[in-house]
Formats: C-alpha cells, sequence, structure tokens
C-alpha cells in the first residue's frame, strides 16, 4: 500500500516506511524533525518539468505524461518504492499545497501500475521484478544449486 501526506502533517505509526518524493527539500522543515527512511530526490520531476507544471490544475494530464515518460527512463529512481511497498506500507511525503494536483500523486499512481503488472518498463528493455512466489517456482526441481540472477548481474 502507498499512501500520500503532506510533510508538515505529523508521523503516524501507520506510515511505514516513509519516503520524501521532492526535488528540493521543503521550506521551513529541520531535517531532523522529518523522521524519513529515505530522500528520493530523483524520483521526483526534473526541474524544467517541475517550473513548467507548477502545480497548474490545467497541465495536469499533460504533466503526468511527461513525468511517467522520466520514470520510465530512470527506474532505478523509483525501484527502491516499489520493492518497499511490494512489503508493506509506504508513505510517500510532498509539500505541495494541492493535495490533488502534485508529483507524488503522480508517482503513485505509477507505480501502482507497475506494483500490478510485475513488470518494470523502461524505455525498449523491460525487466521482470519477482515475487518470492514465482522465483520459488521458477527454481522447482533445480535441486540446491540452484542460484538466481539478480538484475544488476544482467
Amino acid at each position: 500500500m502507498i499512501k500520500l501526506k503532506r510533510v508538515y502533517d505529523g508521523q503516524s505509526a501507520t506510515d511505514g516506511v516513509r519516503y520524501l518524493v521532492e526535488r528540493l527539500w521543503p521550506r521551513g522543515v529541520k531535517k531532523a524533525s522529518l523522521h524519513l527512511d529515505g530522500w528520493i530526490k530523483d524520483a521526483a520531476p526534473g526541474t524544467e518539468l517541475r517550473k513548467w507544471f507548477s502545480h497548474d490544475p490545467a497541465k495536469w494530464e499533460e504533466f503526468r505524461r511527461r513525468y511517467f515518460a522520466e520514470l520510465d527512463r530512470a527506474p532505478e529512481t523509483w525501484e527502491p518504492i516499489l520493492l518497499a511497498a511490494r512489503h508493506g506500507t509506504v508513505t510517500l511525503l510532498y509539500s505541495s499545497h494541492d493535495t490533488e494536483h502534485n508529483n507524488a500523486v503522480a508517482l503513485r499512481e505509477y507505480i501502482e501500475h507497475k506494483k500490478g503488472s510485475g513488470t518494470v518498463r523502461a524505455g525498449e528493455t523491460s525487466v521482470r521484478v519477482e515475487t518470492r512466489q514465482s522465483h520459488k517456482k521458477r527454481n522447482a526441481g533445480r535441486g540446491r544449486g540452484a542460484r538466481s540472477v539478480s538484475r544488476k548481474s544482467l
């Protein structure tokens, strides 16, 4: 499950893993007070896209299209969120005042889609993300010497 929360809202016991998904540090927030598990600034929209969008709801659909294209080109930026969400609750923290039209909303939509498909697409390349169950099925009957291949070794 992926939840969303403004950085200005308090921490909750149900937040799970907390990631800040902003390119810039939020105004007026002390780093020590935010209680993060990570700041994944590279999963936020690029500077040019962020400035173009400027939180204008009229640009929302085009922003999503462009942002999803950025995410497709850089899966290493959002895969930690996907993996954490497969194991428990993840809360994406954002600073925008608009709770419906911001990068965290779009990022959650993108990752939830990837989480459901099991396939991570980056441009022309497609990598199957294995669950523990599919790994066991694939290696059934191989004996004790079976080894799995990580994405990094491909």
